[in-house]
């Protein structure tokens, strides 16, 4: 249904509110829309955090675009978001309220000036992304060192979690044609961020025949390093906390799985003065590594796929090879990582932070979903009304396998064009 409502002068076929679902006709902007919101009195855990509001719509600004919202990823900064730490949302952007997500597929519904590149109609794929686009780091440099780069629908208050999101034009990347609206939104920051990880740290890049430690190889993070590392002629070994998920990430591609809790070597470093305590400790670590090493061939691994933090990184910084890698893009268990030096400086590792992707990394990493090389890892849909259920059950670690995806107007599941969308919904 369509709610009665005053016709703005320039868009005359326009209504104030669409039920979602209901797509307006093609370009036609309305004045409100439905979005997920979190609010600075709201800040908690996700069904505390999250609830449903009409809001204005965005209008796009010069260089960037307005996008018709058919479905949006579920990631771990919404908890973030939600429970407002390390920081609140709104403290970044200085704005009354905040609405989450950083993954979107939809249609390109509004251009901003000076849009060469898009138009409306352009069934698109979102990365989170968001630069200044004129300093030397955009231009010839690492954008992604941008002093202005922030994380669209985390730093920003526009996120994916409403009927419309306004993005840079950059941000966009064509949708690949063979997936379903749910498919196409829950892919891009986890595949973008492993991608970068792998690939973007030279010369500590992938290649074939490596091998990778995937921390949460079942999560949206590991299965696409996974992935990757398969289609790279690599071998990940990927660790787990249950049989089932390490058997989901065989199926992926993965040379091994290990299930963490069958070890006890997991925490922040112990003090390295207590000989015993210590002795103890490198024991418990070493049977870890044996483990790894049955996979191996008794060599240590290239590259540590980090994530969890706190818990972990000491044992990935100590069994990570000579002149190796332990790339992180996270701390989900904790911030405060501790490692024992010595095992870094005297056998010259490398510990790497890593942060989404440029536009150059995701189109690339796109290339291979357009192939079907490398597939969205869809767990489970959500309608819109779920999007606290999905991150509560991602703030307390019983999601799925895979990647999780609320259904914005995709309300008719399955289909894979705007025009599918309004044949089957009778619009």
């Amino acid at each position: 249904m369509v709610h009665a409502v005053e016709i703005p002068d320039d868009e005359s076929d326009a209504a104030a509110l669409y039920e979602l679902g209901d797509i307006p006709p093609l370009g036609v902007v309305p004045d409100t829309m439905y979005a997920m919101t979190i609010r600075r009195e709201r800040h908690g855990e996700p069904l505390q955090a999250f609830a449903t509001e009409v809001v204005n719509v965005p209008r796009p600004g010069p260089g960037e675009v307005l996008v018709y919202v058919m479905s949006a990823g579920v990631n771990y900064n919404g908890v973030w978001a939600g429970l407002g730490k390390p920081l609140s949302p709104m403290d970044i952007h200085k704005q009354d309220y905040h609405v989450a997500g950083s993954d979107a597929a939809g249609v390109i519904w509004k251009v901003g000036s000076g849009v060469r590149r898009f138009k409306v109609g352009d069934e698109v794929v979102v990365h989170c992304n968001q630069t200044c686009g004129q300093c030397h780091n955009c231009n010839g440099g690492e954008p992604m060192l941008c002093r202005d780069q922030r994380i669209w629908g985390y730093e920003t208050t526009d996120g994916s979690f409403a009927q419309f999101a306004r993005v840079q034009a950059q941000q966009v990347l064509p949708k690949p044609r063979h997936l379903t609206w749910e498919q196409a939104g829950c892919y891009m920051l986890v595949y973008a961020t492993a991608w970068r990880m792998l690939y973007g740290h030279t010369p500590h890049t992938l290649k074939p025949a490596m091998n990778v430690l995937v921390w949460g190889g079942s999560g949206g993070l590991g299965t696409m390093a996974i992935q990757i590392c398969k289609a790279a002629g690599a071998n990940a070994i990927a660790v787990v906390s249950s049989k089932e998920k390490g058997e989901y990430c065989m199926e992926l591609g993965a040379k091994a799985y290990l299930n963490r809790k069958d070890f006890d070597c997991w925490g922040p470093l112990p003090d390295t003065t207590d000989a015993e305590g210590y002795r103890s400790y490198v024991k418990r670590v070493r049977r870890f590594g044996k483990a790894i090493w049955e996979v191996t061939g008794g060599v240590d691994v290239d590259i540590v796929f980090e994530h969890p933090g706190e818990q972990t990184f000491p044992v990935s910084s100590y069994l990570v090879r000579r002149g190796g890698m332990v790339v992180f893009c996270a701390g989900t268990t904790g911030y405060n990582l501790t490692f024992d030096a010595r095992y870094v400086w005297m056998r010259q590792k490398r510990i790497q932070g890593s942060h989404f992707a440029s536009k150059y990394e995701a189109d690339e990493a796109n290339h291979l979903v357009m192939d079907e090389k490398i597939h969205t890892g869809l767990s489970v849909v959500f309608p819109f009304e779920g999007v606290a259920e999905a991150h509560d059950l991602m703030f307390r670690n019983r999601h799925p396998p895979g990647n999780m995806v609320i259904a914005v107007n995709a309300v008719e599941r399955g289909c894979t064009s705007l025009a599918e969308s309004r044949a089957r919904h009778g619009g």
